[in-house]
């Protein structure tokens, strides 16, 4: 990554603003377009397996989460993975994982190929998780907080025999918690991180600390963040604990204390991690050689750190 490549997302007062999410397409069961098809005239492309690829990083917390729910859901054999370099150049994100450089079913060598296809005149910020129609090449969505819901209601035909229900009938505690724990938690290591004054970090670094104080105190007395079953919830708090004492805690300066620090928030996280499809998923040196090595503004040496032991999160 270009030092200036967040310029965009900076506002006058030093405070960094993710961009919005360029393609929202959604694969919906009620489509009306036929296999092959799509989108209809509603913007909903047909739920049809092995028609669509999934492209993450696995050194994203973002795609990280549609990793998580496509296993658990048993979705590997009707959506395709496709898993990009951690380390961006130039042109962003590029399959340099891959034989001959190039995706295998898509046939591109950088996803930001897909972007203009579906958009030339896009100048965005490519992203992953990225959703992207085999038949065309084109992206259908890069909604990361939707996909995963979507994996969950619209794919419904072809979920595993005893695939858990990560949305509860009753979604209103959920989402306010969702919410609450994106904007200060998901997205606030990032706004510590990316922050380029001082009034803009501690702000976003207390709105963090004090989150987590607030999660930390409402796991004293449950499994999960919703009782005993984990959710969906889960899965997106999990991807940003996983990644916070190996680059969060010192890379995006959030150091007040470490997750190992948190006695409840840590016994919650190396639950998750032990559960099938959640620690299996974790790539600790993807994770780290993304974040020190692409974010050169912040890193300009480039050297990746060694620790912390990743043998913590089973012991």
């Amino acid at each position: 990554m270009a030092p200036g490549q967040f310029v965009q997302e900076t506002s006058s007062t030093g405070e960094w603003k993710r961009q919005g999410n360029r393609f929202t397409g959604r694969i919906s069961r009620d489509s009306a377009a036929a296999p092959g098809e799509g989108p209809d005239a509603q913007g909903r492309w047909p739920v049809e397996p092995g028609r669509y690829r999934l492209v993450v990083s696995l050194a994203c917390p973002w795609a990280h989460r549609s990793i998580i729910v496509r296993r658990l859901l048993g979705l590997e054999d009707v959506i395709s993975l496709a898993v990009v370099d951690p380390v961006r150049d130039e042109r962003g994100w590029r399959f340099t994982l891959d034989p001959e450089d190039r995706d295998p079913v898509l046939g591109i060598a950088y996803l930001s190929e897909a972007y203009l296809r579906t958009d030339p005149t896009y100048d965005g910020r490519v992203t992953v998780p990225a959703i992207v129609d085999t038949t065309t090449g084109e992206v259908v969505t890069n909604d990361y907080p939707q996909i995963t819901l979507d994996l969950s209601t619209e794919w419904t035909e072809f979920h595993r025999a005893d695939a858990p229900q990560l949305i509860p009938a009753d979604r209103a505690e959920m989402d306010a918690l969702i919410e609450e724990i994106y904007r200060d938690v998901n997205n606030g290591v990032y706004r510590c991180g990316f922050a380029t004054s001082q009034e803009a970090y501690d702000a976003a670094y207390d709105a963090l600390f004090a989150r987590l104080d607030v999660l930390e105190d409402r796991l004293k007395d449950r499994t999960y963040l919703l009782g005993d079953t984990f959710r969906e919830v889960d899965i997106r708090l999990f991807t940003t604990l996983v990644r916070f004492d190996a680059v969060y805690h010192g890379h995006f300066k959030c150091n007040r204390q470490k997750l190992t620090e948190f006695p409840n928030l840590w016994a919650y996280a190396r639950r998750l991690y032990q559960l099938p499809g959640f620690g299996e998923t974790v790539d600790f040196d993807q994770i780290k050689r993304h974040y020190y090595v692409t974010h050169h503004s912040i890193n300009p040496t480039g050297i990746v750190p060694k620790g912390p032991d990743p043998l913590a999160w089973i012991r």
